[in-house]
């Protein structure tokens, strides 16, 4: 069992957990994650680490709550205990040193971009980041980030806060205005694909961090396969740092969608289940 010491709303949707997990935080490097179970009837929830606290024996994780799993876990609360928590998982990221390197943060994408920019940061490189968010109520880590990058882009698509547009847009500006080694971008599919798009006409290396289906992370199960280059690869064993110029986005974006019903039906339960809870409460 693994306790919630600490819990922090971010903003309505998005929620921050600090859980007791020794083992974990001794190994834990930048670009892993953790699968952890609420329940013995839960399905496994694989989450970026967003940070690490090996004195303390903790880890971090920030997620949003989307579909019935990730709602169930923002319910809980400080002091509640989680079935499991596997961890760390896939292949850290490769370290980089004296380069100048652009990280792009999209919505929650953010959390996991936090501990790689500040690993490229301490390690000597330029490090510009770009983050951004629907809208100003939905942008998250802004002084996290500032604290971790030399330079700093702040985007929300409705304009109400920072620049008006897309995080590509203030990409597209920094490649043009003095082109970098490498760029790095985590975010939903859709916007590391125009990501990758968008840095492929400058021959600049893209690594994206992908978040494909998955079940037991260990590359037994085959549910996280990839297409790279033509050739399959699993997400949590081969990755989940690849090249985007060579994911196949289109085949990925595909399977993504294929349990859109279910989990929605899951969620509409779930939050009716809850209302019945507090109707009886009441």
């Amino acid at each position: 069992m693994f306790k919630i010491l600490t819990k922090k709303i971010m903003v309505p949707s998005i929620k921050l957990f600090e859980i007791e997990a020794p083992l974990v935080a001794r190994k834990a490097l930048p670009g892993q994650f953790v699968i952890l179970r609420i329940d013995e009837h839960g399905e496994r929830i694989p989450l970026t680490i967003f940070d690490y606290d090996r004195a303390r024996g903790t880890v971090f994780i920030i997620f949003q709550e989307v579909g019935k799993s990730t709602m169930q876990l923002g319910a809980m609360e400080e002091g509640d205990l989680l079935l499991d928590l596997v961890g760390p998982l896939g292949l850290p990221m490769k370290e980089e040193r004296d380069k100048k390197i652009v990280c792009v943060g999209g919505g929650v994408g953010v959390a996991p971009v936090f501990l790689k920019a500040r690993s490229l940061y301490e390690n000597k490189n330029y490090v510009i980041s770009i983050i951004g968010a629907r809208t100003k109520n939905l942008l998250i880590l802004e002084e996290e980030m500032r604290q971790v990058s030399h330079e700093i882009y702040i985007t929300t698509d409705d304009g109400s806060y920072g620049r008006h547009g897309f995080v590509t847009e203030a990409l597209k500006e920094v490649l043009e205005k003095n082109r970098p080694d490498l760029v790095l971008a985590v975010g939903p599919v859709m916007m590391m694909r125009a990501c990758s798009e968008v840095t492929r006409p400058y021959g600049v290396e893209t690594l994206v961090s992908l978040n494909s289906i998955m079940v037991d992370g260990t590359g037994m199960c085959g549910c996280c396969r990839v297409m790279v280059d033509g050739k399959v690869r699993f997400t949590c064993s081969d990755g989940p740092v690849f090249d985007g110029h060579l994911v196949d986005f289109k085949e990925l974006m595909s399977r993504q969608n294929r349990f859109l019903e279910e989990e929605r039906i899951a969620s509409e339960r779930f939050i009716q289940m809850c209302r019945k809870i507090e109707r009886c409460d009441n």
